[in-house]
C-alpha cells in the first residue's frame, strides 16, 4: 500500500550535535535553516541544556554563524517553567541551577525560596554547591516534590565530560529515596510542550536529532517522524542496537530535504554510511542566511500555557512515583 506524502510544516531540531558542535557550525546547518525560513515553515530549535537563557543561547550560535532568533530555541529550562505553571500556578521553588532556568521561572511568576517551598528543581551548573545539594535534599525530605530538568549523567566540555543534572539528581535520590520528575528529553512532554508553543501538529512536524535516546525516542513517543543524524553522539553501528528505529538516517542536517516527507529520503529507515564527525570550519556571518521574523517570545508561551492548560497533567508527588506524561493535546 502506497502511503500518500506528507506534507511537512514544522521542524523540532537538536542543537548539539546536529546544528553545531560546541562552537563550531555543522556543514549544511545555514544552509538548512535557511531554507525553512524562506519556505515560511516553523522550526524551534530543542537543548536539554538549560544553564543559558533563550537569549544566550542565541548570542552563541550567531557567533558560530548561524542567525536563530530567542523565540526559536525550546530549552529544558522553558519547558520545566511550562510544566510547573500548568501544575501550580503561582507557587515557589528552590532552585539548584543557573540563570536560564532562575529566568524562565521568575518569567512565569515564580517565586524562589529555600523556605517550604513547593518544588525542589535541578538544573544543570557548572558550580554544583555542596551546601546548596544539601539543603536540596533536606528539602525533599521535608516533602518539597522534586523536579529536575533533564537526565543527563554527563555535559560536554572542552575538558571533557562533565557530570551533570542526572548524576547529581541521582545523588539526590540516593540521599532521600525520592526520584525526580525529568521534564526534558527523553520525556515527549518536552516535545509537546514544543508543539504547543508552535501551534503544530504531530503529524506534519518532524524531529531532526543525533540522539536515539533522547531525540529519536522522545519523537516516536510523542508521535513525529524523526531524521537521525549521524553527525553527532549516535554513530551508524549504534543505530542497530536499539528496538525502535526512526524515520530516517542521514549523514547530516544538509541531507534533510525542506518541506518533503522525510519518508522520501533515499535510506530512509536504512543507515547511510557513516560521516565524520569532526566539526566544520565556521561559517562566516556573511554567508548566515537571517532568519524570518518569528513570534514574540511572550505570546509563544501564552499560547503553548494554553493548550498545554486544556488538560493539565497529574501533579508530581513527593513519594518518588513516576508522574505520568500529561495527554496529549488534540
Amino acid at each position: 500500500m502506497v502511503m500518500p506524502e506528507r506534507t511537512i510544516e514544522n521542524y523540532l531540531i537538536d542543537m548539539d550535535g546536529v546544528l553545531v558542535h560546541e562552537e563550531h557550525p555543522i556543514a549544511g546547518a545555514d544552509t538548512f535553516i535557511a531554507g525553512i525560513t524562506a519556505a515560511g515553515l516553523g522550526f524551534l530549535v530543542l537543548t536539554n541544556n538549560s544553564i543559558y537563557t533563550a537569549r544566550d543561547l542565541s548570542a552563541r550560535l550567531s557567533r558560530s554563524g548561524l542567525e536563530i532568533p530567542p523565540e526559536r530555541i525550546w530549552t529544558s529550562a522553558l519547558a520545566t517553567a511550562l510544566f510547573l505553571h500548568t501544575q501550580r500556578p503561582g507557587g515557589s521553588a528552590y532552585v539548584v541551577g543557573e540563570a536560564g532556568l532562575t529566568t524562565a521561572l521568575h518569567d512565569i511568576g515564580y517565586v524562589l525560596s529555600d523556605s517550604s517551598p513547593d518544588y525542589v528543581v535541578l538544573g544543570e551548573t557548572r558550580t554544583y554547591s555542596f551546601e546548596a545539594i544539601t539543603r536540596a535534599v533536606r528539602l525533599v525530605r521535608g516533602g518539597a516534590r522534586f523536579i529536575a530538568t533533564n537526565p543527563d549523567p554527563t555535559g560536554p566540555s572542552v575538558e571533557g565530560l562533565l557530570p551533570a543534572t542526572g548524576a547529581v539528581a541521582a545523588m539526590i535520590t540516593k540521599a532521600t529515596g525520592v526520584t525526580p520528575y525529568f521534564v526534558g528529553k527523553p520525556n515527549p512532554l518536552m516535545m509537546r510542550s514544543a508543539l504547543n508553543t508552535l501551534s503544530a501538529h504531530s503529524e506534519t512536524t518532524v524531529v531532526i536529532g543525533d540522539r536515539m535516546d533522547t531525540d529519536v525516542v522522545a519523537g516516536l513517543e510523542a508521535g513525529m517522524d524523526t531524521v537521525l543524524v549521524l553527525s553527532g553522539i549516535t554513530t551508524h553501528a549504534d543505530v542497530e542496537r536499539f528496538p525502535y528505529r526512526p524515520t530516517a538516517v542521514v549523514d547530516s542536517i544538509a541531507r534533510v530535504p525542506v518541506g518533503r516527507d522525510v519518508r522520501t529520503i533515499d535510506g530512509a529507515l536504512t543507515p547511510l554510511a557513516a560521516a565524520p564527525r569532526r566539526p566544520a570550519a565556521a561559517a562566516t556571518p556573511d554567508d548566515a542566511a537571517p532568519a524570518a521574523t518569528p513570534r514574540r517570545r511572550g505570546a509563544a508561551i501564552t499560547n503553548a500555557v494554553t493548550a498545554f492548560g486544556r488538560q493539565p497533567p497529574a501533579e508530581a508527588t513527593p513519594t518518588g512515583q513516576e508522574t505520568p506524561v500529561p495527554p496529549r493535546p488534540q
